[in-house]
Parts: structure tokens; sequence; C-alpha cells
């Protein structure tokens, strides 16, 4: 295969394989009708319009974001059905209220304390405000959430029994301890407790009986090693759009799924010190070495092929400065294959920081770069 067009673009740019995404999208949908449960796609690697339909298989569905910048730029673009996964502050509810009002959409929230709940409680009172609300539950990963058994889920409860506007809906959990282990078992056994946990925390609502509450987990890994989400409602995951070295490293996918590549030109040959000086460096790639604990060969990102984006011998981005990247090369005769100005792309160790360098997708389709699409940054 030879990309017909592929001179044309500035480097360092993305890359995205269209056939690839659209795979691995078709792959996570068919996982989820497997277990009998929503799939809302997380978006916050992609922060794409069309990787979004893509994801979904359709023009809008439930999304999940991970900034308000996000929810309101899916929110423009006609999707009615946003989760916002990251706890919500005070001084964050007024610019929800405004987006879900403008657009005439629901962006769902997230609380793991009495404290916003009371302040969310004030708003809404206020402003005749009406958010859904879920509690985020700790279901091991140690960052954000509640245990299971915490007694401030009844009081959160207890909280939103008072509000006519604004509501409790259900619980949120996020397994990304699932990202730290290689061992399937203990992948399955994580994904076990996730669930779980997050079931178990509904029986500390006071008003369960009344309304079923929402019970939405989710980490790609988890996602695709589950046993079973028998009472789950929805799941979020959103890495297996582009996969990345990370989860290459961990045996999640094949280094073949990966969909998105950086496209950098050779800058310089340092003979003296054996490298290769490539225009791709910690901006462009991260300085991310996550899929080091397991591929330790794989640097700041495998050095691939321009036209397969398939890995060139062991060649990777071995050390990054702000605009340079550099590949150590043992043998010489590399300098002569790769002369300067040639192209090369870069597997990302995580496609999440990398792409978020950049304001665009430059779209593969039929051995030619058909497409570029927008994505969105900032907070």
């Amino acid at each position: 295969m030879k990309i017909k067009n592929l001179e044309q673009l500035n480097t360092p740019c993305l890359i995205l394989d269209k056939k690839k995404l659209e795979k691995n999208c078709n792959k996570a949908r068919e996982k989820c009708r497997e277990l009998n449960t929503t799939l809302r796609p997380h978006v916050k690697t992609p922060k794409s319009i069309e990787v979004a339909k893509i994801a979904l298989g359709k023009e809008t569905g439930p999304i999940t974001v991970s900034t308000i910048r996000e929810a309101e730029y899916f929110a423009d673009a006609g999707f009615k059905d946003i989760l916002y996964a990251v706890c919500i502050i005070p001084k964050k509810l007024e610019t929800l209220h405004f987006i879900q009002k403008k657009y005439n959409c629901t962006i769902r929230i997230v609380i793991d304390s009495v404290f916003v709940a009371k302040e969310i409680l004030k708003f809404a009172k206020t402003f005749n405000a009406n958010f859904e609300v879920l509690i985020e539950i700790d279901c091991g990963e140690g960052r954000g959430g509640i245990n299971f058994q915490d007694e401030n889920i009844r009081e959160i409860s207890k909280i939103f029994d008072e509000c006519r506007y604004s509501k409790l809906v259900g619980v949120m959990s996020h397994a990304g301890h699932s990202y730290s282990t290689n061992d399937k078992n203990e992948i399955v056994s994580i994904s076990n407790k996730e669930r779980d946990d997050a079931l178990a925390s509904i029986n500390n609502f006071t008003n369960i009986n009344r309304t079923p509450p929402f019970v939405s987990i989710g980490s790609t890994p988890t996602m695709f090693y589950a046993s079973h989400l028998n009472g789950v409602s929805e799941i979020r995951a959103g890495i297996y759009m582009f996969w990345d070295l990370a989860q290459a490293s961990k045996g999640i996918c094949e280094i073949k799924d990966i969909a998105v590549t950086v496209l950098t030109s050779v800058i310089g040959h340092n003979h003296q010190n054996k490298k290769i000086i490539v225009d791709a460096g910690a901006l462009a790639l991260s300085k991310d070495i996550s899929a080091n604990k397991f591929m330790q060969e794989v640097g700041y990102g495998l050095v691939c092929n321009p036209n397969t984006g398939l890995p060139l011998s062991d060649l990777a981005i071995s050390e990054v400065h702000q605009e340079h990247g550099a590949i150590n090369i043992s043998d010489t005769s590399w300098f002569d294959k790769l002369p300067i100005g040639s192209l090369l792309r870069v597997l990302p160790n995580h496609a999440c920081l990398t792409c978020a360098a950049y304001e665009n997708y430059n779209v593969l389709e039929n051995e030619t770069i058909n497409e570029r699409w927008d994505r969105i940054n900032g907070w």
C-alpha cells in the first residue's frame, strides 16, 4: 500500500485510519449487544463529532465527556444525552445550566460529596435548574468516588428527595485500575467488582422503590472482559476507538488495531551519537511512557512505515525534547534508509494525551487522505 498524498501534509500531524476506527467501534458495539447493555462512548479521546457518530453507529446518541467544552461542542452538534463524567463543583453549575437550556439537552453530572449535593439543591431551587445527578462509586481505583457502603450515599439520596427540580438518578463507577495489569484473570476480577460495587451501592438510596436507579460503569478492558453485566444500565468506554501501545502492551488489542498515528519527518542525522532526529517531540507525542511497563522497547512510541503504519524493525522514539524526537540506532545503515526529509509514522503510548496536542485528524481511507476532521480541545 502507498498513501497517495501523504507528502502534502505538514508534520507533525495526526493520521486517523478510518477503516480501523470503524472496525474497532463495530467490535465494541457488538460486545455491548452480547452483554445486553447500552454503550455510552467516552469521547474524551477523539473529541470529534465525526468519530462519535462512528462510535455510535448513528448520527447522535448517549455519550460521555470529560470537559465542559466538550459538552457544549457536542450539544451544539445535536447530541441530547451527555454524561459529564468528572465530579462537578458548584461554580460550574451555571455554565452547565446555560448549555442545557440553550441546546435543549440533558447533561448528567457526577458527585461524591454531601456538600456539593447541597449546593446543587440550592442552585436548582434558585434557578429552577433540572440536573440529573449520579453518585460516583470508587470500585478500587482510589481516585474519585466513595465506597459502595459509605453512609454519604444515603445522605445524598435524602437531599435529592427534597428537590423538585434536579434529581438523583443513579450511580457511576470507573475501573481505571484495570489499565495497570496484563493479567486477564485480574481484569475479569476487577470487572466483576466494578459491576458488583456499583449495583450494591444503590441499596443505600432512600427512594430505590420509587425510581429504579441508573447504573453506569466502564473502562475498555473491563468492557471486553466482563463475564456479565446483569443489572447494569450502560457501559462507558473510549480508548477502544483508537487503541494505543498502552493497551497493546497488555494484550487488550493488537498493534495492527491502533487507528491513530503521528506523521513525522526526519529533520537530522546525528552521526556522532547514532541518532535520527524527527520533528515529533514531547508536544507532538506527549511524555507518557505507560506502555513501557509491559513493553519496554517502545520508548515514547514505535516508529512505523509511513504507508502501512506498521513498525519498522525495532525502531522507537528513544528520547523527546519539546519539538525534537530522537531514534537511537545501532545499525548506521538507517541513515541511508531514512534520509533527511523522510516521512515516518509513530504509534502513541497513550492516544488520549497524544491527540490532545492537535486540532484535527487527517483521515486515511482507500490509500488516500480524504478528509480532515476537527476536534475540540481545552476545558
